[in-house]
């Protein structure tokens, strides 16, 4: 997945200015950023705070992490039940 150019606490700050009352199509104009890509934050983020987007961020990359472990423990045991099924 392609990295952010903003930090989660970037993109909070961005929806509590919106919230705020700023314009959307100037705060947008001015990151860079389309409607769309708001509306995706708005969706994620919605009414966190900058410590629950850090704890988000943190298990996302620790299931990331365990789903690999999953994955090679699968691996390891689908190569020694290949190992030994075969007649030597």
């Amino acid at each position: 997945m392609r990295k952010s150019r903003f930090t989660d606490e970037q993109i909070i700050g961005v929806l509590r200015e919106v919230d705020s009352g700023a314009e959307l199509k100037t705060v947008c104009r001015r990151l860079g950023i389309t409607e769309t890509t708001y509306s995706r934050w708005k969706s994620k983020f919605g009414d966190m705070q900058v410590p629950e987007a850090r704890r988000l961020r943190a298990l996302e990359e620790e299931n990331g992490r365990l789903k690999r472990l999953v994955a090679d423990q699968a691996l390891n045991i689908q190569v020694l039940k290949d190992v030994a099924g075969q007649d030597w």
